[in-house]
């Protein structure tokens, strides 16, 4: 099958909300992977834990199709969304329901006059951090320094929202820590390539709280 390698997510008919939200099994935990291509990753994912319902949103219909009819082949409990993430997300969930946001090897659209089009921003952010449920984490990474360099500073400018588990400002120093690997990163390693990883936590209010607290600010 012929699959485009990029595609714009400015395109007009990218900008219009069209997806409507994804009804979550009660009980269920739930992971979500934004660009999710092929879903190696998250079949992987799903392959450790079958009661787990692993989301995948990807803006390549056709992809979109070709995950949907080999998770039905395999009896696996994935499903992949059509949809673009930076106008859809906050309308595709119920807000706290998501265990786990994975963001594996973005589009780095390298030319700047492109550099709008990357899915790191601050809406996007927001949204996730909306989606994700008490102490729910974020795990982005990336194989090109300057895209995750990009990413770590929209991030970080949310503090508020993600803590990073690595400290502020810093890099996750260990592996990938989810036992799952997205094509890219198997190739990546292949070859010892370099990988730049963050892992934030959704922080609650009882974080904020205490932090408050802390710092002799009265909390909300």
């Amino acid at each position: 099958m012929r699959i485009r390698h990029h595609v714009n997510p400015l395109k007009l008919e990218f900008l219009v909300p069209r997806t409507p939200q994804v009804p979550i099994p009660p009980g269920k935990e739930v992971e979500l992977e934004l660009g999710c291509a092929d879903a190696q990753f998250l079949f992987q994912r799903a392959a450790q834990d079958p009661g787990r319902v692993e989301l995948g949103v990807e803006i390549r219909e056709d992809l979109v199709r070709d995950v949907n009819r080999r998770a039905r082949a395999l009896g696996l409990n994935v499903k992949a969304i059509f949809a673009n993430a930076n106008v859809d997300l906050r309308f595709l969930l119920e807000p706290g329901t998501i265990a786990r946001i994975f963001v594996n090897f973005p589009d780095p659209w390298f030319k700047r006059r492109h550099r709008k089009r990357r899915v790191i921003d601050r809406d996007l952010i927001v949204a996730c951090h909306e989606a994700l449920r008490p102490r729910g984490e974020f795990f982005f990474q990336s194989d090109v320094w300057d895209l995750a360099l990009d990413a770590m500073s929209v991030i970080e400018a949310q503090e508020e929202r993600l803590e990073n588990l690595a400290g502020p400002w810093s890099f996750w120093k260990e592996p990938n820590p989810y036992g799952a690997r997205s094509l890219r990163e198997e190739l990546n390693e292949q070859e010892g390539k370099q990988i730049w990883r963050m892992l934030f936590r959704k922080r609650d209010e009882a974080d904020e709280a205490i932090e408050g607290r802390a710092r002799g600010i009265r909390a909300p």
